[in-house]
């Protein structure tokens, strides 16, 4: 079985090369969804955590997924690869 991949800035699983975003070379990354990266770089490169965390539960309400669901991808939003280091900053 083979390890899926997760977007490491909104959660979003990289189940398909469509999904994944591209470095600047256009090869497809396996860190990056298409939403959140493109040409090796973020498309809201401003974007905070509470940003996303707003932004994800909106998609995914919009999808009338279950509430568990929802809070369980906003709950791991900190610990991915774009956030991890930044909760810190002040």
């Amino acid at each position: 079985m083979e390890n899926t991949h997760f977007c490491q800035s909104c959660g979003m699983p990289l189940t398909t090369e469509d999904a994944k975003g591209t470095e600047n070379n256009g090869q497809k990354t396996n860190d990056y969804c298409k939403y959140c990266y493109e040409d090796s770089n973020f498309k809201n490169p401003d974007m905070n955590l509470e940003e996303m965390k707003n932004t994800v539960k909106m998609h995914m309400e919009k999808k009338n997924l279950p509430i568990y669901m929802v809070q369980k991808a906003l709950n791991i939003l900190p610990a991915l690869k774009r956030w991890k280091n930044k909760q810190f900053v002040i």
